[in-house]
């Protein structure tokens, strides 16, 4: 036998389910998801500036956005494919170059089309989408006994990043102007993603689907519907969740611009609210390991529509501010989990694809309302019905939820 042979399964059990690694594989991952948000959260802070620079209605400069959130559901997909066949880190290497690219391409933009193309594109599809989606699939293949808080810390990069770089970006923005801040971010983002992104060789170890087959609901018929049912229900609550979600994340800027108390507000209320989305994944994350992923879905549902329902009556200051870390705190388990819901109630094996197609739809939820919300404001001259229309997406969201854990309980009921 070589001498090398003996020293071959100290090294395979380092790469093991819940091991020491992959808390470390963790860190690293939440840093990757902050640097990654930046694609996702920086439009909501340079709408004013991007509208005022392209001299074009609310309505169309949302639009940057919403295409960022299409092409990063859409790249999730792909990304999710290629960490599948090659390992994570080449889809975090592509990423790394092309959101650098994306940022400094739109920084460089002649006209509001081009603008568009480099959010969609390069910051989106090729970009962002490789934080997202992979990354929490990813994630929930290395850990079994505390997945749920694992896929929290996971997932509470992005909102770490949305609480970290609106500051930073608003900072940037009245003293340099958006331009000269989309190619700083454009530059630091690259570097930093593409170093971190060969840290994350290591394929995640293969696991078993035992506990699937064990749940009341999961196997071969999850919640007692066809597979391709019950993702398509998983799917359109994501949609849902995030058309509500949007309203508040994408517009709380303008919003506070149009109230008269600047963008600067706006951007303290957009990071306080992402702050505290930070403290409801985590939190999200330890009442899954306790309750399961659907009943924490419909938890985070109720209070997410509670706290939309109350943005209407009140906008002073000091209430904007209250309501908004509320919102952060109450709706920031919803998109985590859905991950565990997946892992809860589908195969090990179908983990990447299946995570992947529901933060698809939730991405897409998240374009729809962040430019449903602008065209609403063009048609009423306030938000009012914007809160509205994402109340009502939120009710459908909740009657999903509660309808899959009626199903999955009858289960319960019938197998006792």
């Amino acid at each position: 036998m070589p001498p090398s042979s003996p020293a071959q399964p100290a090294a395979t059990d380092r790469y093991q389910v819940d091991s020491s690694y992959a808390v470390l594989r963790l860190c690293i991952t939440l840093v990757l998801m902050i640097v990654g948000a930046s694609g996702m959260y920086v439009m909501a802070v340079v709408l004013p500036a991007v509208q005022a620079h392209f001299q074009v209605d609310r309505g169309l400069a949302s639009m940057p956005y919403t295409l960022t959130m299409l092409g990063v559901g859409v790249g999730g997909l792909f990304m999710g494919r290629m960490a599948d066949r090659y390992g994570i880190m080449r889809p975090l290497l592509l990423g790394g170059a092309c959101l650098g690219a994306g940022f400094i391409a739109a920084a460089l933009a002649p006209n509001i089309w081009c603008f568009m193309a480099a959010h969609c594109l390069l910051i989106g599809l090729l970009g962002t989408a490789c934080t997202f989606s992979p990354l929490v699939a990813d994630t929930s293949l290395w850990f079994r006994k505390r997945r749920g808080i694992a896929v929290a810390v996971c997932a509470s990069g992005n909102y770490l990043g949305g609480a970290l770089w609106p500051p930073i970006v608003q900072h940037f923005v009245d003293s340099v102007g958006w331009q000269q801040t989309y190619i700083g971010m454009g530059i630091a983002c690259s570097l930093i993603m593409c170093s971190l992104a060969l840290l994350m060789r290591a394929r995640p170890p293969v696991q078993d689907s035992a506990t699937v087959t064990a749940r009341p609901g999961g196997g071969p018929r999850p919640f007692g519907l066809a597979p391709g049912s019950a993702q398509l229900l998983l799917c359109v609550a994501g949609v849902a969740c995030c058309v509500a979600m949007a309203m508040p994340q994408v517009h709380i800027v303008a919003y506070c611009g149009d109230l008269g108390y600047g963008p600067a507000r706006g951007a303290q209320m957009l990071s306080l609210m992402l702050a505290c989305g930070v403290v409801s994944r985590l939190v999200s994350g330890a009442i899954c390991d306790r309750i399961g992923g659907l009943r924490t879905l419909l938890l985070g549902s109720a209070l997410q529509g509670l706290s939309l329902l109350l943005f209407i009556p009140f906008d002073s200051l000091a209430s904007l501010y209250l309501i908004s870390a509320l919102f952060g705190l109450f709706q920031g388990g919803i998109v985590p989990s859905y991950a565990i819901i997946v892992r809860e109630y589908f195969p090990a094996a179908e983990a990447g694809q299946r995570v992947g197609a529901v933060i698809m739809a939730t991405m897409f939820g998240m374009a729809l309302g962040g430019w449903m919300s602008g065209k609403i404001f063009d048609l009423t001259g306030n938000y009012h019905a914007a809160f509205a229309n994402g109340i009502a997406w939120n009710l459908l969201n909740l009657s999903i939820a509660v309808l899959l854990l009626t199903r999955v309980r009858g289960m319960q009921l019938r197998a006792a």
